[in-house]
């Protein structure tokens, strides 16, 4: 019988970053606002909640950028879990864009870091594929780590993006499938009907709207037998 590691991405609350529109690096990231501590707290309920009923986790991860080890706190307190912080989990390296508005950066650079994906966006930045190979290759030391065990990780969209393209055997320049992107979702408008599958390039980076558990799926779950 395969065994199976279970991997779980949980995004981070809403971020004062997010708010103002501004690239949230290791330098500049403030943490989460009230909003988004709120969001955390209500996730690390439902997850906790979960366990009751399915199997529990046994590690939890978090890169070290604000945002992300004040996630990582808020579900270690709910689910009794050790918060381990892994540098591999904590994002693109933004360089000298690290605290400036991501409007203009991306109206300098002609678009959003994927838009020319072997070209870093300012100086000192990652390229867009220089970022999901070293992410791939974090996310394969931790499954390889633990294996058959259940991982939770509090990280960025851009982690899930790595995930797909680690897990789904998707080159770096390659596609996401939709369902599995990170974009905004409106509470107040109604899900459109469900579509077939298909795949399509990764968006632009448009302002970011975080969601409570009952609005939208906080986790990404992907297995790897």
């Amino acid at each position: 019988m395969p065994i199976t590691t279970r991997l779980t991405i949980a995004r981070h609350g809403q971020a004062r970053c997010n708010v103002d529109g501004r690239v949230g690096g290791p330098r500049t990231c403030t943490g989460l606002t009230d909003h988004g501590r709120h969001q955390v707290e209500l996730l690390a309920g439902r997850l906790a909640a979960q366990q009751h009923t399915g199997p529990a986790f046994d590690v939890l991860y978090a890169g070290s950028r604000l945002r992300l080890q004040e996630s990582g706190r808020i579900l270690a307190n709910a689910l009794g879990l050790t918060l381990v912080t892994e540098l591999g989990l904590d994002g693109p390296r933004h360089g000298q864009a690290d605290g400036q508005l991501w409007r203009d950066i991306e109206s300098a650079f002609g678009g959003a870091p994927h838009t020319h994906p072997d070209q870093p966006y300012a100086p000192g930045s990652d390229t867009w594929n220089r970022y999901l190979t070293r992410a791939t290759n974090h996310l394969a030391a931790l499954i390889e780590r633990h294996q058959g065990q259940s991982i939770l990780l509090a990280a960025h969209s851009e982690t899930t993006h790595a995930a797909c393209h680690l897990l789904l055997n998707i080159a770096p320049q390659g596609h996401v499938p939709r369902g599995l992107r990170h974009r905004p979702c409106w509470p107040d408008t109604p899900r459109a009907p469900r579509r077939p599958l298909r795949t399509r390039h990764l968006g632009p980076r448009r302002p970011q709207r975080h969601r409570t558990p009952h609005q939208s799926r906080l986790t990404t779950s992907v297995r790897r037998v």
